[in-house]
């Protein structure tokens, strides 16, 4: 009898606690690495935007207000070059979202170092949720090829494995390849490096995006996949 009221009393405490909290903190990591032309950021940076403007993402986000969903974005190239476009932000609200939005179709491209420090930039999205108080934390990277500099994702993950956090990859192919090929080849072998050597976690997945004009619709299927509705309830 003691032990079920300790255990009530535990899982009252639980829930008060939790309910100061928010549901999931989502950090979305941009490559902005040397492979990424002036027009591919564009499109990556608006198709973010675009993609938090699905009715099916925000219904996902919006739909437990009392817990929110917290989202930060940042760039990543080269092992020292990280920036931070938006700092961690509650989604409560359509207007939240829509200031958000406002942010990214705003951002312009600055000077970055060559590079695909892809180990480097998962450490900084880890970095950035151990900031975060929220049920789960996730990591969404990005990236268009293999990291070629700093630490290598393979030994990046059993440093991130202990914070419990999940990573999932957003793989993007060529845009305009000669041959079509050639094309399902090189996104089939980046999706299998994502797979083996980057995502993280039990439920973590990779997404592909055919090319940086089907970003939009790749990040879309992406959030609504990831983007989760936690219940706490007693019993």
């Amino acid at each position: 009898m003691m032990l079920r009221l300790l255990g009530a009393l535990m899982l009252i405490g639980l829930a008060t606690s939790a309910n100061a909290q928010c549901r999931q903190a989502l950090a979305l990591g941009l490559d902005v690495s040397g492979s990424v032309d002036a027009r591919e950021y564009r499109l990556q940076m608006d198709g973010l935007a675009q993609a938090l403007s699905a009715s099916t993402v925000q219904s996902k986000l919006l739909s437990q207000p009392d817990t929110p969903v917290m989202l930060l974005v940042y760039e990543w190239s080269g092992p020292n070059d990280q920036h931070t476009v938006l700092q961690w932000q509650p989604v409560t609200s359509v207007q939240d979202l829509e200031q958000i939005i406002v942010v990214l179709q705003n951002t312009q491209r600055r000077d970055a170092s060559p590079g695909t420090a892809l180990g480097q930039a998962m450490q900084v999205g880890a970095a950035h949720l151990s900031k975060a108080d929220c049920w789960a934390k996730t990591l969404d990277i990005s990236g268009d090829g293999k990291s070629n500099l700093g630490i290598r994702p393979r030994d990046a993950k059993p440093l991130l494995a202990p914070q419990g956090i999940t990573v999932n990859g957003l793989v993007i192919g060529a845009d305009a390849p000669t041959i079509s090929d050639t094309r399902q080849t090189e996104i089939g072998e980046l999706s299998s490096y994502f797979r083996a050597e980057v995502i993280l976690g039990p439920d973590a997945f990779v997404e592909t995006s055919l090319g940086f004009a089907d970003y939009a619709a790749a990040m879309t299927r992406k959030l609504v996949r990831e983007l989760q509705e936690v219940q706490l309830s007693l019993r």
